[in-house]
């Protein structure tokens, strides 16, 4: 065995010995912790479609991020992309949903005009950042702070303000909207087909262009040295500004779906922090699309899982985040010892 693998293998066994110790420190076994999260999340075809929902924005989420972190960028702002399409979506929704009603519009097109606003949405949003960071100097993880802080505070404003419902405004969120132009669900979960296929071809395409295309190619070369890059003829900027656009388009997918399959209305904690933790996901994966699958559908499955712990145990369900950013962090570790000592 190489001494590359040594470190990255030494890492993963690192982290769970610390996963281990911590769950020991709440006066509970490993076993019994690992067990009900694994009932929490597969315990039953409802839990199982709650673990897929939360897949289909950490999947468009982490395809996005893969871009970005490509072309050397590290894009705190993916939240804020979230709630822009999520908030794109709702306005879109609410400009149509009489017509629907009336049987004035079709309720297929006013779901596929409110995805198409979500994408535009998130577009904008991401491309806002990139003129803050290639233009204003700004870098992009404090430039993406402050968006993220703006779009939730939008969202505040137009769930209080414009758009609030009908008496009280409350963090519930806004009026839910007519059944009509919910997109359909598998039984009575908040699973959506279309959502599901829309998340998959975001990952399939990502897969395609960052691995076996030109366009991937060049965002890698510029990722690795943008001066380089641009003295070699690669038209360094267009290709930062395509992976923050491109970014955008789908985390503003991601919020879109999150109105129209699961909250039905918009809500100021919309993205649920699924943003943040597509980063984790970019990071343990080293920025490969191939491995977004089976890393996303895991930390999903954790996500859900622990909400069974204060149920069950007594435990907070914030344990999930603790496990996840333990293996993150280890893994990253692995991966700079073996960069730093393997080759001695």
């Amino acid at each position: 065995m190489s001494k590359s693998l040594i470190y990255r293998f030494g890492s993963l066994i690192g982290a769970f010995v610390v996963i281990a110790i911590v769950i020991l420190t709440t006066g509970r076994s490993p076993f019994t912790v690992i067990g009900t999260m694994l009932d929490g999340a597969f315990g039953s075809g409802e839990q199982l479609a709650r673990v897929m929902v939360t897949l289909i924005p950490l999947l468009l989420c982490t395809a996005g991020v893969i871009y970005t972190f490509n072309a050397g960028l590290y894009n705190i702002g993916v939240e804020g992309q979230i709630v822009v399409g999520a908030v794109f979506a709702t306005w879109a929704l609410r400009l149509f949903e009489e017509s629907v009603k009336s049987a004035d519009l079709p309720s297929g097109l006013a779901i596929f005009v409110a995805i198409l606003a979500g994408a535009v949405g998130g577009m904008l949003w991401g491309l806002l950042l990139g003129v803050i960071n290639v233009y204003g100097r700004v870098n992009e993880i404090f430039a993406g702070v402050g968006l993220n802080f703006m779009a939730t505070g939008l969202a505040i404003y137009l769930v209080f303000g414009p758009w609030k419902r009908p008496g009280v405004a409350s963090m519930s969120g806004t009026q839910p909207f007519d059944e009509s132009i919910w997109l359909s669900s598998l039984g009575n979960t908040e699973l959506s087909p279309v959502g599901l296929l829309v998340a998959l071809l975001g990952l399939i395409v990502t897969i395609i262009l960052i691995s076996r295309t030109h366009y991937g190619l060049r965002l890698r070369a510029v990722g690795n040295n943008l001066r380089a890059s641009f003295i070699l003829g690669i038209p360094a900027t267009r290709q930062l500004f395509s992976a923050f656009a491109i970014c955008g388009i789908l985390a503003g997918l991601a919020g879109a779906l999150q109105v129209l399959a699961v909250f039905h209305r918009l809500i100021p904690s919309i993205s649920s922090n699924l943003g943040f933790l597509s980063l984790l996901v970019a990071m343990l994966i080293t920025y490969n699309p191939v491995f977004i699958l089976p890393v996303a559908f895991f930390f999903a499955a954790l996500n859900i899982g622990a909400l069974r712990l204060p149920s069950e145990l007594k435990l907070e369900s914030a344990l999930a985040g603790v496990i996840q950013g333990i293996l993150v962090l280890f893994v990253l570790l692995g991966r700079g010892l073996s960069q730093r000592y393997a080759k001695k």
